[in-house]
């Protein structure tokens, strides 16, 4: 990336961390999951409505001081990335923004991201790679069926732990 667009894509984090979309809870959401990131203190809420495999809405909130703007932007791309897909494919997406944080998708590959991209450079910083795929762990295990709190706090940055397990 070349340094107009990593300018520009801190712009998109900023502004989604400013004004965040789906930003709230759903009430008579299917799935709810609390997320932690003990290492920074970031926290998430995630609330999925699903029709059957299909995700119809989903939302988040994070309490006041208990999200950077890494985590808020990035819960507020998931969710406009994920809304109205199957699960399925939300899955493999999870998949692919993984690996984007981490460093380990080709330039082609970011680039079928779309808005995603702009994570690209959390790879640069290993202590915010946990803080950009908060969210995205939430949603993982919403939408496999499992915990109802999650955290980042792993040994490699793969799938949640649940909490007391």
């Amino acid at each position: 990336m070349t340094v107009s667009t990593d300018a520009l894509y801190q712009e998109l984090i900023l502004e989604h961390n400013r004004k965040p979309r789906n930003f709230g809870e759903i009430p008579d959401a299917d799935r709810v999951v609390e997320g932690r990131n003990p290492l920074c203190g970031d926290e998430v809420r995630l609330s999925v409505k699903l029709d059957g495999d299909r995700i119809t809405d989903v939302k988040f909130v994070s309490p006041p001081g208990k999200g950077c703007a890494i985590s808020k932007a990035s819960a507020s791309l998931m969710t406009a990335a994920v809304k109205g897909k199957p699960a399925a494919d939300a899955e493999a997406l999870f998949e692919r923004f993984h690996k984007l944080v981490r460093g380990e998708l080709s330039e082609e590959e970011q680039r079928a991201l779309g808005s995603l991209r702009a994570f690209a450079g959390v790879s640069k910083f290993p202590m915010r790679v946990k803080c950009a795929s908060l969210a995205w762990h939430a949603l993982h295990s919403a939408l496999a069926g499992g915990a109802a709190e999650v955290t980042t706090d792993d040994r490699a940055h793969g799938p949640p732990t649940t909490e007391g397990a």
